[in-house]
């Protein structure tokens, strides 16, 4: 199934980094909400873009099909369109929660983790995506990362282009899968397949060279034709303008051969990298058409944190508060609760024990930063 426990200390290192991330977004004004694990099928399980066969999926006593929530932002823009809609837009809405996705043929991946990320709801400009991208790097930095790239693309110029030289969906969607995958060879190969001129497969493999440059923006001028394709790069021009406001355009790069899972994606997306991790850290994008199918008419962007890739990256840097450990004997234990107290009110971790209840003393207390002792003399000992 791919579930996992967190067991003491990854617990308490998730718990003080969420609060810290919590106070970053708050501070951008974005206020934090909840949603049911529990959601109905046929309105959050189908307008998330999860794949069928990765939703967890139940039965109420109506015969109802439900799922457990497989991403946060199908919950979110069904609240924001339901008990939200009369709010003023834009909205800007923060969360952190677990999710669940059956994860096919990627071992090592579990069904069940933590997001923590923001939706901004009802703003299609590309001050909103700049905004957006700024606070996942300044989230992202709050935390004690440093070491990590953010590389952006542009659905509307990969369609585009697929489009113009592919025709169908289906072509199109077959190569997307390719890079969604990373699987440039096998992208390679697949396109020297198709029945296309010698023209248009030199388009195709050209444009795996649009990642990391920076006269990348002008390289992928030169294969297009359609007015879709050239206003998405005038949305990234305008986007990398933003962002060099923000002061952080040193962290991210170009790869418009960037493309997501969740078909609800629309424009601009992006990830967010860090040194031997396997997978994105973060990642998000625009989605103008995921309000719709609530009803609602608003363009939005967000993202999303892999809390778990998170805390992988930053395990070398965490340390948990240290705890210290007070033994005391029956006679004594008005003393050491005293004492303890009076620690605890200083913001010191401690621990109570009764001697009585240690086996072992010494393999005990050698997993504490330090031990004080309140033993009357009848067990040795006299603090």
């Amino acid at each position: 199934m791919g579930m996992r426990d967190t067991l003491p200390q990854l617990y308490e290192c998730k718990l003080k980094t969420k609060s810290v991330m919590e106070t970053t977004v708050s501070q951008w004004g974005y206020r934090f909400m909840q949603t049911p694990t529990v959601e109905y099928y046929d309105t959050v399980g189908e307008a998330s873009a999860t794949l069928d066969q990765q939703l967890f999926k139940l039965l109420d006593q109506d015969g109802k099909t439900l799922v457990l929530r497989p991403d946060m932002t199908a919950p979110i823009a069904r609240v924001a369109a339901s008990s939200l809609k009369n709010g003023a837009l834009p909205m800007r809405l923060a969360y952190g929660a677990n999710v669940f996705r059956a994860q096919q043929q990627e071992g090592g991946r579990p069904a069940e983790f933590e997001q923590f990320g923001i939706e901004l709801i009802g703003d299609g400009t590309t001050s909103a995506d700049a905004e957006v991208i700024a606070l996942m790097i300044e989230t992202l930095q709050s935390v004690g990362l440093h070491q990590f790239q953010v590389a952006v693309g542009h659905l509307g110029y990969v369609d585009a282009l697929f489009k113009e030289i592919l025709g169908t969906n289906e072509r199109t969607e077959t190569l997307k899968r390719f890079l969604y995958e990373k699987n440039y060879v096998g992208y390679r190969q697949h396109v020297k397949q198709l029945p296309l001129s010698s023209i248009d497969q030199k388009r195709l493999l050209d444009f795996l060279l649009l990642r990391g440059s920076e006269t990348g923006l002008q390289q992928a001028e030169e294969l297009i034709s359609s007015t879709r394709a050239y206003e998405a790069l005038e949305e990234l021009k305008a986007l990398s303008e933003a962002l060099e406001v923000y002061g952080v355009n040193d962290l991210v790069s170009l790869d418009l051969t960037l493309v997501s899972h969740m078909t609800y994606y629309t424009g601009v997306v992006f990830e967010g990298y860090s040194p031997n991790l396997g997978s994105p850290i973060s990642n998000g994008g625009r989605y103008d058409d995921l309000l719709k199918k609530f009803e609602m008419d608003a363009k939005a962007t967000g993202f999303g944190i892999h809390l778990d890739y998170l805390m992988e990256a930053l395990q070398p840097q965490q340390e948990t508060s240290p705890t210290q450990c007070i033994v005391y004997s029956e006679k004594q234990r008005k003393h050491a609760v005293e004492n303890a107290q009076q620690l605890r009110e200083k913001g010191e971790r401690v621990v109570l024990q009764d001697i009585k209840g240690i086996d072992y003393l010494d393999g005990y207390t050698e997993q504490f930063a330090k031990v004080t002792y309140f033993l009357g003399k009848e067990e040795g000992r006299d603090e």
